[in-house]
């Protein structure tokens, strides 16, 4: 799956963002994407600084376009665009904030210079999420930002899995608005039909409990936000995953139960377990987080990431755009 997003990216030659170019893994991540023709990657720094450590890395930026924050022809521009989106007459406090790599280049994306960004290497999540509403803000109609992971399992079943990294205990507004931003990124990124699943340790009323409301109130609002999207719930896993569990445990059919590609899991806790145990146990191959409910596209990554990793969200996000 990642060879072929990967090759659907290639066709678009969209421009991505590298912001934390002190980081040799991210430079020899802007080699890959550059080398693979994946994308056209853009690391903010000082050109020497950044030639200097890839030198010393043993990688090397080649013809990889670079972009100083301190003598970038266009940062008045930036300043000013970043001023009329926060509503402030700050200008010092501008300038100073697009001195940080990764808020130059959020305002670049949000300016039209590029297609995408990835950050995290360095950063944290909340630093990453922070950077991305100061600069790109939120898609029309979002109020909730939030991640999925890409979850390619070993006997090539390729699934979504949100939110496993930023919202802890989403209300059933935010869990209805994960699921349908999420549906909506696997067809965008995939170019399959999204199955949405509302995860719960309930299927379709077997168990009774607020947690099990909350689940079940959220699909309610998903089928209203997108009527177009194929979701249902509230199924227990194995309901949502096996077509021979579906058969026994529902009383009549759905087009998601035992065919889901999508996972909404009901909070962080369950969410974060999950991709990590089909990591470690199922030998999971999973790419992510990647940001979503962003005006523009934002890929997160962990700071335990290798350089093909970075790639690889660099890749999804640039199908993002």
């Amino acid at each position: 799956m990642l060879n072929i997003l990967k090759k659907k990216a290639e066709g678009l030659k969209r421009k991505v963002i590298l912001p934390e170019s002190r980081d040799v893994r991210v430079l020899r991540a802007a080699e890959i994407l550059y080398r693979e023709k994946t994308a056209l990657p853009v690391l903010i720094g000082n050109r020497e600084e950044i030639s200097s450590l890839a030198d010393f890395a043993g990688t090397s930026i080649g013809s990889i376009e670079t972009v100083d924050p301190l003598s970038c022809p266009y940062k008045e521009e930036l300043a000013e665009l970043y001023l009329s989106k926060r509503k402030t007459a700050d200008r010092e406090l501008a300038c100073r904030i697009l001195r940080k790599e990764i808020f130059f280049g959020g305002m670049m994306l949000a300016s039209g210079r590029a297609d995408a960004i990835v950050a995290g290497a360095s950063a944290t999540t909340a630093n990453v999420v922070k950077a991305a509403a100061m600069t790109a803000g939120y898609a029309p109609g979002v109020s909730t930002p939030s991640s999925f992971f890409l979850v390619s399992m070993p006997g090539g079943r390729t699934l979504f899995f949100a939110d496993c990294g930023i919202n802890a205990d989403p209300d059933p507004a935010q869990l209805a608005e994960i699921g349908v931003t999420t549906g909506r990124n696997f067809e965008k990124i995939t170019g399959e039909k999204a199955r949405i699943a509302f995860l719960s340790f309930s299927t379709m009323g077997s168990a009774s409990h607020r947690l099990v409301e909350k689940v079940r109130e959220a699909v309610r609002i998903a089928r209203q936000k997108d009527k177009n999207l194929c979701m249902d719930g509230e199924f227990q896993a194995d309901t949502a995953l096996s077509r021979r569990v579906a058969g026994i445990k529902l009383k009549q059919g759905s087009p998601v139960a035992g065919n889901a590609n999508v996972l909404i899991f009901p909070d962080l806790n369950s969410g974060n377990i999950s991709y990590k145990i089909a990591e470690q146990l199922a030998g999971a191959f999973t790419l992510g987080p990647v940001l979503q409910g962003f005006s523009k596209p934002w890929g997160d990554v962990s700071r335990g990431a290798e350089a093909a990793h970075i790639a690889g969200v660099a890749a999804i996000t640039c199908l993002m755009s």
